[in-house]
């Protein structure tokens, strides 16, 4: 199955509904190593990228990818309004000058995205972040088998990255003041890794709903 800048529509729209739906289990997780503003962050970054997708004409992917992450950065001027939308726009160079992708080319989308996020905030695997959310998916999409059965296995993966965060020290942001206390806290940047692979797992299952019992 190949995906269009058309097609690819309904992935956009399902990020915005997962990160509106979970708006409040990011607040309360930033609460309590940030200043509390990650679930109205994702869920207005990602209502913008969203809007743009839904209304964009746009073919190349490249430039869908990085005007829908522009369109993120401006509603959200924030760190992580900003490096979400790096990551996106990073996707976007990865995708210039092509009209089409495949879902076993999903690997490279979520991997240019995790590429784009890491040279913006200078983080590194193991330092609680984000990237510590998406790193196991990445593995996972890299597997073979009919792309249902990868994008489950992505999704546990990042779920299984998001409680390894509990075994971390945080070294960015304000959760790093917290020192050896932050190992005890899920970090919430490796959440939002989590939604992400659970909007595409979601727009999956759809695409093979007999597949999905």
């Amino acid at each position: 199955m190949t995906l269009s800048s058309e097609s690819l529509r309904p992935l956009f729209a399902e990020w915005a509904r997962v990160m509106q739906g979970n708006k409040t289990v990011l607040t309360e997780l930033d609460s309590v190593v940030g200043d509390g503003d990650l679930g109205l962050t994702m869920s207005d970054g990602f209502a913008a990228a969203s809007d743009y997708a839904q209304h964009s004409d746009e073919p190349d992917l490249g430039r869908f990818f990085y005007l829908a992450g522009k369109a993120m950065a401006s509603a959200v001027p924030s760190t992580m309004g900003t490096l979400m939308a790096s990551g996106l726009m990073q996707a976007g160079k990865v995708f210039k000058g092509r009209e089409a992708m495949t879902l076993r080319e999903a690997g490279d989308f979520f991997q240019a995205w995790y590429e784009g996020v890491q040279q913006r905030g200078k983080a590194q695997p193991g330092e609680k972040t984000f990237l510590d959310g998406m790193a196991p998916a990445l593995v996972a999409l890299r597997g073979h088998g009919d792309p249902l059965c990868v994008a489950r296995e992505a999704l546990l993966a990042a779920q299984q990255g998001v409680q390894q965060t509990t075994t971390m020290v945080a070294k960015h942001g304000r959760a790093a003041i917290h020192g050896e206390r932050s190992r005890a806290f899920v970090d919430p940047g490796a959440m939002v890794a989590q939604l992400l692979i659970q909007g595409y797992f979601n727009v999956v299952q759809a695409m093979y709903p007999a597949n999905g019992q």
